[in-house]
């Protein structure tokens, strides 16, 4: 088979995104159970109430930082596929597609695995759904393919309303912990054995997981009408929410759980609405984790679909998978996501996969800030609507920070870091083959 030549006919995308889905999608992909969950695993390395709101706001300065320095990235290539487009603008077609096809199977992963808890979830609210777990996941996901099938006019509009509504949600949660009276003081917020250099560690890797969605903006810039505008706005604006959010959901908690109490917890969300709503608050968590899920769901699936449309159009996988539909939609790369994340839900295989989702994500968020410093050396006369703020000293942090997390992954979790190579390999080898057929 030969490279897809230039004939080869492609769509276009629509451009019929604003600010407005930009915080959306940004707020919507990052806001979940995960903020739900994170706490007491950091509670647990720093037992002190100021070193953890301290840490959670290092966190969310780091995640700015590389916000900013990506949106300058998003402004100058404002073309679909995110991650991709940035790592082969920066390093060739055989880097751009060791990124693309790992992204984009990080994202089938992750939408079987939403999929999923998302059933899981919904079993819970309505327990004679409970043994159709597979199935109604099955359900829920192409209920999304058909909502994105109709147009991107649809699909954006879900994901506003979707993410404002999980926004209050969330918010109301904080405000009823934080008027919350304590039935008893709260044992004191420090703690004796005070702070240490692994916790630390331990704890801010946790919580820059948990900032883990902010760049999901990066991948519809060519669907904006003004992305140059518009993108650095989504992206400081969506990261300045989830930061405020983040610190409101910790001061709640600790206004409810003593730090032990806390530390202890693996799901420190619900054990304080249990507090506050007694028997109630499993339930009204369980809800909160579907509101979370579902603007998630639909996001993850056009985040997965637009890496492939790129890749079509760019000739790097079958420039088939670069048609667009009426309404906006790239049809063949919608539906091809689809099918492998319902193979994955059916056969389970996304278990195995979702421990490599973390190695490709820490490894393509390196590969792109790398990109960012060698397009500025490369390339300094290219247009660059939207600067780094403090650049070069931002991006030194940023690349500094996703070496280290990189490295922190590989050292933690050696078996699936050589499990994500093999997988990675694995593609390189297929499109070597399919270039010499």
């Amino acid at each position: 088979m030969q490279e897809p030549t230039a004939r080869t006919p492609v769509g276009h995308l629509r451009r019929l995104l604003g600010l407005g889905f930009g915080l959306a999608v940004i707020i919507g992909s990052t806001i979940g159970v995960g903020i739900l969950r994170t706490p007491g695993l950091v509670a647990g390395h720093l037992h002190s109430s100021s070193a953890i709101l301290v840490l959670w706001l290092v966190g969310g300065v780091y995640t700015l930082l590389g916000a900013v320095c990506l949106a300058e990235l998003g402004t100058t290539v404002p073309q679909a596929g995110g991650y991709y487009v940035y790592a082969r603008r920066a390093f060739g077609n055989w880097v751009g597609f060791g990124v693309g096809w790992t992204d984009w199977l990080t994202y089938c992963t992750v939408l079987a695995y939403v999929s999923i808890g998302l059933a899981e979830f919904s079993g819970v609210l309505l327990p004679a759904l409970a043994g159709w777990v597979q199935a109604l996941a099955v359900v829920t996901l192409l209920a999304m393919v058909a909502l994105q099938w109709v147009g991107l006019k649809v699909s954006a509009r879900f994901q506003e309303w979707t993410t404002a509504v999980k926004f209050l949600a969330f918010l109301a949660l904080v405000v009823a912990a934080l008027l919350h009276k304590p039935a008893g003081a709260l044992p004191a917020a420090e703690d004796a054995r005070g702070l240490t250099f692994t916790g630390v560690i331990l704890a801010l890797q946790a919580i820059v997981i948990a900032y883990g969605g902010w760049q999901s903006a990066l991948y519809f810039t060519e669907e904006d009408r003004d992305p140059a505008r518009h993108l650095p706005r989504a992206m400081v604006g969506g990261v300045v929410s989830v930061i405020v959010v983040y610190l409101l959901v910790n001061l709640a908690l600790l206004n409810v759980l003593a730090i032990p109490d806390l530390a202890k917890s693996t799901l420190p969300g619900a054990d304080a609405a249990a507090i506050i709503a007694g028997d109630r608050g499993k339930q009204i968590i369980t809800v909160l984790s579907v509101i979370s899920l579902l603007p998630l769901l639909n996001a993850i699936l056009m985040i997965g679909t637009r890496i492939l449309f790129a890749m079509g159009r760019d000739g790097l996988v079958s420039r088939r998978t670069a048609s667009v539909n009426p309404g906006g939609t790239p049809g063949v790369a919608t539906v091809v996501t689809t099918v492998v994340a319902l193979i994955l839900i059916a056969s389970g295989t996304f278990q195995t996969l979702i421990a490599l989702a973390s190695v490709f994500l820490a490894a393509n968020y390196c590969v792109s800030c790398l990109a960012l410093v060698v397009l500025r050396r490369r390339e300094p006369g290219l247009a660059r609507p939207f600067r780094a703020w403090g650049y070069p000293w931002s991006a030194a942090i940023v690349v500094v920070g996703a070496v280290v997390f990189l490295a922190g992954v590989l050292v933690n979790d050696t078996a699936s870091a050589v499990k994500a190579m093999g997988l990675l390999a694995l593609g390189l080898i297929g499109r070597a083959v399919a270039l010499r057929v």
